[in-house]
């Protein structure tokens, strides 16, 4: 996990452009997302932090984004995650 008030925005675009980050997650809700996501883009820097891969933000108890993972939200929701 990687907070975005601990990294530079030149490290952060390396990151994402090479893959090494693919999500985005809200630190004090505990929602995580598609770096594409409305609802992501307006959060603020502080609560905003950064998963390479699904299963690392489910590790960190974070639960998926039920505007652009619908699907994945669902089956939280629903308990099969």
């Amino acid at each position: 996990m990687v907070w975005h008030n601990k990294i530079s925005d030149s490290d952060l675009w390396n990151k994402i452009k090479n893959g090494e980050i693919c999500f985005g997650g809200n630190q004090k809700l505990k929602i995580y997302g598609t770096l594409k996501c409305g609802s992501g883009k307006r959060m603020k820097r502080e609560n905003r932090v950064f998963f390479s891969s699904e299963k690392e933000a489910i590790q960190n108890g974070f639960r998926p984004c039920g505007h652009c993972m619908k699907t994945e939200y669902l089956k939280w929701k629903n308990g099969l995650i």
